[in-house]
């Protein structure tokens, strides 16, 4: 039977809570409801089509409904759906652990699965925490994470994340976490280099906390949830060297960074950095299903061998590890890697659409644009000048996003940070569509700009009636 929209409308209401999203607010609008996809648009149940413009939360690289990627599921279906990787293998996530080890950075060789970020990040503190204990340091019990760090929503995770909105009201479940500064060269005070300031502080904790901290955990390159900022270059080299020298070890979230999304494979390889431990999703099956993956080095994994009574085993496992669906998927999206030359490609567009986001900045209410490879955020700003910011209850974020809907975009913001985050398959004409959208709808919210909509000219925003 097919339901009419008011049909699905209301039981939606009824009975869906929905993630990271105010329901008060949401039972009063109009839900979007998706029935389908063809390449990178996303079309509603009433046969409007909208831009996947941040890929389907961070996850799409192919676009929807890709004949290769159906096919590689379908075929696994004919031999088996699932069977555990407690004590036993499969013929799927042999063949992807061996790929992962390849194109990750040298000398991640053990692959451990999972099925979503926030699980690999928690199996790597974890697998951290223990691998001290089982080499006999057993006063390694704290981490430091980042100003501002999203890592996942499980509670390992939200112990090193720093995000105060997300993490506050969950402080006395957590473990206690060192937090520095992650530089963010936009709003760092003027006169003060953000890296040398951040690693002045990175420092003097190692220093004198070498001897109880396990890891630090990072996002490379680009740290997402907060407001796609950018690292300076040779940061992380940097980071990473500090560590070294301490011997405290690197933990690099590459959930979003991941599979080409800022033009390297992994985004650690922008400065040929090798953690102890790196965390991959989203990318990693193309936004088909939820797989996860911890990788780490063979001195990591040496910790763990030893004779069973010994219980140095590490005792974690979820029910689908290693799905064979997951990662027939996986390996088939890998494969369009390569058919495509999709990292090279993102790169090429990403430098492609540079000087097109680049004219954004002429808008009134536009402070900075942030763009690593095709992970972009637009930060809004009351007064470019001063850099001062809308207060949370102007919804400018929000308002923004709903303009870009009605004109055939979807998108989530972060906060005042409009996120453009497309499927890496997307062609530079597309790029520039979206880019002229958002463009479109942030002057219409914050300058109350005339412009049209399927023809009909518009006025919204704050000067709008």
């Amino acid at each position: 039977m097919t339901l009419t929209y008011d049909e699905l409308a209301q039981k939606n209401k009824q009975f869906l809570w929905h993630p990271f999203t105010q329901m008060q607010d949401y039972l009063e609008s109009d839900p979007l409801i998706i029935e389908r996809g063809e390449g990178i648009k996303l079309i509603d149940v009433n046969g409007k089509e909208y831009y996947d413009a941040f890929s389907s939360v961070w996850l799409n690289v192919h676009g929807h409904n890709v004949a290769e990627l159906n096919q590689a599921i379908m075929d696994q279906l004919q031999k088996v759906a699932h069977s555990t990787l407690l004590g036993m293998a499969n013929v799927p996530a042999i063949q992807l652990a061996e790929k992962l080890v390849e194109i990750t950075p040298e000398g991640l060789n053990k692959v451990f699965y999972s099925d979503c970020g926030a699980t690999a990040v928690e199996i790597a503190l974890k697998m951290a925490y223990q691998y001290w204990h089982n080499r006999g340091f057993t006063n390694k019990k704290s981490f430091i994470t980042m100003d501002n760090a999203y890592h996942g929503d499980t509670i390992g995770a939200v112990s090193v994340g720093a995000i105060p909105l997300y993490h506050r009201l969950f402080k006395a479940l957590l473990f206690q976490s060192h937090t520095i500064p992650y530089p963010y060269p936009y709003r760092h005070p003027d006169g003060e280099d953000p890296v040398e300031a951040m690693l002045a502080k990175l420092e003097a904790l190692l220093q004198e906390k070498s001897e109880e901290i396990v890891g630090l955990i990072v996002e490379p390159i680009v740290q997402g949830a907060a407001g796609m900022i950018v690292m300076p270059e040779g940061c992380l080299r940097r980071v990473a060297d500090l560590l070294k020298k301490y011997d405290v070890l690197l933990i690099v979230d590459e959930v979003a960074t991941g599979f080409g999304r800022t033009g390297k494979m992994f985004a650690c390889e922008h400065e040929g950095v090798t953690p102890d431990l790196m965390a991959v999703a989203k990318g990693i099956t193309a936004g088909y299903l939820p797989l996860a993956a911890t990788l780490t080095t063979d001195e990591v994994y040496g910790a763990f061998l030893a004779p069973y009574e010994e219980q140095k085993t590490f005792f974690h496992g979820h029910s689908y590890c290693g799905n064979q669906l997951g990662c027939a998927v996986a390996l088939e999206n890998l494969k369009l890697y390569d058919k495509l030359n999709l990292v090279e490609e993102v790169a090429r567009k990403a430098e492609a659409i540079e000087p097109v986001l680049s004219e954004l900045l002429t808008y009134k209410h536009v402070g900075d644009i942030r763009q690593k490879g095709l992970m972009i955020g637009i930060e809004l700003v009351a007064d470019q000048a001063t850099k001062e910011e809308y207060h949370w209850n102007d919804r400018i974020g929000v308002r923004v996003t709903q303009v870009a809907r009605e004109k055939g975009l979807l998108t989530r913001p972060l906060g005042n940070i409009i996120v453009l985050i497309p499927p890496l398959v997307s062609t530079v004409e597309e790029l520039t569509d979206m880019i002229r959208i958002i463009g479109e709808a942030i002057r219409e919210v914050t300058e109350g700009a005339v412009t049209t909509v399927h023809g009909e000219k518009t006025l919204q925003g704050s000067d709008a009636t």
